[in-house]
């Protein structure tokens, strides 16, 4: 697990800039979604192309996460990277990066295409394909249509690679008006230092930071129906 160390120098300046570190003390159940960036195989199999063995480290926490977030009544969100015929529609970056076993692993019928198998994914969950870093940026994917069609306007940021689509998705849903949770121990880079960066970015500007445990804790709040009144 990534060795969690958000400068003392940063959590000085959330303090002083809104009297506390993290602004939410309640999440409200049916109007939160666990959403789960980019745990497939091609990411988390040992020898796949983009392979990031941190990753397998956080999957307990994302189950557990998961399994709160149902008995919450909120929803989970299963997000899967697709590069299918992106390498001419997004060709700014492929140009100079070609990566073409990635392009190959992360095409539907694929292995690397699939979700990991020792995710919970469940039935009930919602499984969306998106195709560019952010699942929430345009013409990436439906998940911000669905997520307001479910209600939701606060989401728990999971997954890999941290400082790459975990935080690109995770600022492009404050942005879009989403109360966010990234959690420090639910995602995974390559690096501690890089895992970090996008720890100490996220929360002096575009949400909360909180453990698997911090989270749960919220999920499961006393006040939990007092908040689903206000919030309602």
């Amino acid at each position: 697990m990534h060795k969690i160390d958000i400068p003392e120098a940063v959590i000085a300046q959330v303090k002083a800039q809104r009297g506390r570190v993290n602004r939410y003390d309640r999440l409200v159940g049916p109007k939160t979604a666990l959403v789960v960036i980019d745990l497939q195989n091609a990411f988390m199999l040992p020898g796949m192309p983009v392979e990031v063995p941190m990753a397998r480290e956080i999957v307990p926490n994302v189950n557990r996460l998961a399994a709160a977030t149902r008995t919450a009544g909120g929803k989970v969100v299963w997000v899967k990277m697709c590069l299918e015929g992106q390498s001419e529609a997004w060709r700014v970056f492929f140009d100079g990066d070609p990566r073409r076993a990635t392009l190959s692993e992360l095409t539907p019928g694929a292995r690397g295409f699939e979700l990991y198998a020792d995710l919970d994914v469940r039935p009930q969950d919602a499984i969306v394909v998106k195709r560019r870093f952010s699942a929430f940026i345009q013409g990436s994917s439906d998940l911000d249509q669905q997520l307001r069609d479910f209600g939701i306007d606060t989401v728990l940021i999971v997954g890999t690679v941290t400082n790459v689509c975990c935080e690109s998705s995770a600022r492009d849903a404050m942005m879009l008006n989403y109360r966010l949770v990234f959690i420090a121990d639910g995602n995974a880079a390559l690096s501690d230092v890089d895992h970090n960066a996008t720890l100490a970015s996220i929360i002096r500007v575009f949400g909360d930071v909180a453990t698997t445990d911090e989270a749960i804790a919220l999920l499961a709040a006393k006040d939990s129906e007092k908040g689903r009144e206000q919030a309602a």
